[in-house]
């Protein structure tokens, strides 16, 4: 059986092909030929990755998953949230993004976020939602060369470095994108596919 994960990553397909072993074959936009950029216009984390789901299903007939993640900071209110990717612009630039953050918190004593990544699953008809959530802080200043995005900031609860300090494997046990796909998974395989 073949599932596809919306995404042009091919990184995170082999990542997913691995852990569901023999059971799924999971494909990439690219094996459908979906060569457009697939609409994120929801304002909530899990709006935009069933809206990517959705999107997928209803345009190529295919079961398919699709994941979107968000860092959300307490004392921002939750954001960046949503807007992760874009905070500091459209140009998604990581950097500037981590920048902003940054300047956002100066001054700000409670420095408690999370990252939380959900990923949505449409299968035979039915749209199922997993999410994985990360807990910890927002540093003060950028450590580490590993992962992206705001991994160089973030510290999770528990340990004295970032996820930018730690190995992808190291990571992946305990990050929120790796607790998703585990939940996902373990679904796939109960399943009787």
């Amino acid at each position: 059986m073949k599932i596809c994960f919306a995404t042009n990553n091919p990184n995170k397909v082999n990542e997913i092909n691995l852990a569901v072993g023999e059971l799924v074959h999971i494909i990439s936009l690219a094996d459908i030929n979906c060569k457009e950029e697939i609409p994120e216009e929801q304002d909530t984390i899990e709006g935009n990755s069933s809206q990517k789901a959705n999107y997928v299903k209803n345009n190529y007939n295919v079961d398919c998953f699709a994941d979107d993640t968000g860092l959300e900071v307490l004392a921002l209110g939750g954001e960046p949230g949503v807007y992760s990717a874009r905070y500091a612009g459209l140009d998604g630039d990581a950097k500037n993004n981590m920048n902003l953050l940054l300047k956002n918190m100066e001054g700000v004593s409670d420095r408690r976020a999370q990252f939380k990544t959900v990923i949505t699953l449409i299968l035979n008809g039915k749209e199922i939602q997993f999410e994985g959530v990360a807990k910890g802080n927002i540093r003060t200043e950028l450590s580490g060369e590993e992962g992206f995005g705001y991994d160089p900031i973030f510290e999770p609860e528990g340990y004295d470095i970032t996820f930018a300090e730690m190995s992808m494997d190291e990571k992946n046990k305990i990050s929120h994108r790796g607790q998703a796909v585990r939940k996902l998974v373990q679904f796939l395989k109960s399943q009787k596919l």
